[in-house]
């Protein structure tokens, strides 16, 4: 061993048996522990009588099996280092300095390591060690302090391993086996694994108490919770053993906002697995006055509309009267989604809006006037004037695209469109001036008849190119061709 790698790992050692003895500390507050899943019948569970006994425990374990610190150390920073250096490169050498200033990092991950390495043993098919049971437990537990990090990701996945009385470690999904694989045969037909996964009922009991712990700890044990909430709706086989569903409606009731909050990234996958109880976790969060709330649902609104259809209305209409300009922003966004259930409900959306006093509002409306103009193209509801009225140059840029192309293959439309802001006196310029560098008899052409001196312009009829399948002799100018395709596919761009 190095002198750079004996000096890291004796320094990691005291910090890791540090942390191992305050983690214990912490997840030992909550007695007595859960019972073990797995259990040998010839040799029954014996529980820890204080929590003293798991410390002294926990200590002695760490420091008979040194190697297995020494395996998990290398594990650790071959991951954390940053991969500058040459593959024969010692890391402990190489990143000593680096490392000296991660010692927190790098100790949080071997805790997790050796949590996971004793949950591993007490889940031995064969010979569960069940004294290493009540170490991880109660290890874990400790460890489950913020919502980020090795305890969102690592953590759940021990709490997973818990409720289905599986081994850490064991992919619960199988890859399609493909001939890569020496045993593939390509006329196999092999359920996915996924699909066959049962929960534990001992390590359900288990995992609930976990979850207990962190939904009756503070706010970051609890947004932690909340993380490990959403991951689990992954494993639809989890949701009703855990009791998922009345935890999410107490966490949508939560005095933390921010908690609340994590709470519509559920929804989505809630509605899936069941739609009243999805729609009533939506109305609970929906009812809430907080802002950071608000905002959270107008950003999962466009989820909403796509799993509960007319249900979801309701939300919207509340969120386009709210106060708060976020919540404005994201809920215009959002009018896009009407257009899949009723599009005369939708066009009406978009009619009361062009007049809303925000200018983000108005701005999210440019993304609906294409098909607005496909579904109406006689603009019944003025929504056009109105926009192009309003002066926004950002509006009026796409507006400006909108009548140039109608004024090339609808100009009946486009007539009545120019003709009515003509005579209330708006400026047409901004329209004229591109017209005018790309067709100049059109646009003196519109201008004659605006001013009563000529007949207004129709609609060109231009023929479309019909291909021989030969090589022609000469190729179109590109004008001519972006137009045809323009007539080919579609009345807008």
């Amino acid at each position: 061993m190095s002198k750079s790698k004996s000096r890291i790992s004796t320094k990691a050692f005291e910090r890791v048996a540090t942390g191992l003895v305050e983690a214990l500390e912490r997840g030992t507050v909550a007695w007595p522990l859960p019972p073990p899943p797995v259990q040998d019948p010839d040799f029954p569970a014996v529980s820890p009588v204080s929590p003293h006994e798991l410390f002294e425990a926990g200590l002695g374990l760490l420091n008979l099996d040194r190697g297995m610190f020494d395996r998990h150390l290398n594990t650790v920073v071959d991951t954390i280092v940053p991969y500058r250096m040459n593959l024969t490169d010692d890391p402990f050498d190489v990143h000593e300095k680096w490392l000296n200033k991660r010692f927190d990092e790098l100790s949080t991950r071997l805790l997790f390591c050796i949590a996971t390495d004793w949950l591993a043993q007490a889940f031995d098919p064969h010979a569960p060690n069940t004294d290493r049971w009540w170490l991880s437990i109660a290890l874990l537990n400790g460890l489950s302090t913020v919502p980020y990090g090795q305890p969102v990701h690592q953590g759940y996945h021990l709490v997973e391993s818990i409720a289905l009385g599986e081994r850490p470690g064991t992919w619960h999904t199988s890859p399609e086996p493909g001939p890569q694989h020496m045993d593939w045969n390509p006329h196999a037909v092999v359920p996915r694994m996924s699909g066959s996964l049962v929960a534990h009922d001992q390590g359900v009991e288990a995992a609930m108490w976990m979850l207990e712990r962190l939904e009756g700890g503070d706010e970051p044990r609890r947004l932690l919770l909340m993380e490990w909430v959403r991951l689990l709706f992954e494993r639809p086989t989890l949701v009703e053993p855990l009791a998922l569903k009345p935890l999410l409606l107490r966490r949508a009731l939560d005095p933390s906002p921010e908690v609340a909050t994590k709470v519509t990234l559920c929804l989505a996958k809630a509605i899936e697995a069941d739609r009243d109880f999805g729609h009533e976790l939506a109305v609970a969060l929906h009812q809430r006055e907080d802002v950071l709330v608000q905002r959270a649902m107008a950003d999962v609104l466009t989820r909403l509309f796509r799993r509960l259809g007319e249900d979801a209305i309701p939300f919207l209409d509340d969120m386009l009267k709210s106060e708060d300009d976020n919540v404005l922003a994201a809920a215009s966004a959002t009018v896009g989604d009407l257009k899949y259930l009723d599009k005369t409900m939708w066009a009406d959306r978009l009619k009361s809006l062009t007049t809303h006093p925000l200018s983000i509002v108005r701005r999210n409306l440019v993304p609906n006037l294409r098909e607005y103009v496909e579904h109406d193209p006689a603009d019944e509801r003025g929504i056009l004037h109105d926009l192009w009225k309003d002066g926004d140059e950002v509006v009026r840029t796409r507006l400006r695209e909108l009548l140039l192309r109608m004024e090339e293959v609808a100009a009946d439309h486009f007539a009545r469109r120019i003709r009515a802001l003509h005579d209330e006196g708006v400026d047409l310029e901004p329209l004229w001036e591109p017209l005018r560098l790309r067709r100049p008899e059109r646009c003196d052409a519109w201008t004659d008849w605006l001013n009563g001196s000529g007949p207004q312009p129709l609609t060109e009829r231009r023929p479309l190119h019909t291909s021989t399948g030969e090589e022609p002799d000469e190729l179109p100018a590109l004008g001519d061709a972006l137009d045809v395709l323009d007539q080919e596919l579609g009345f807008l761009d």
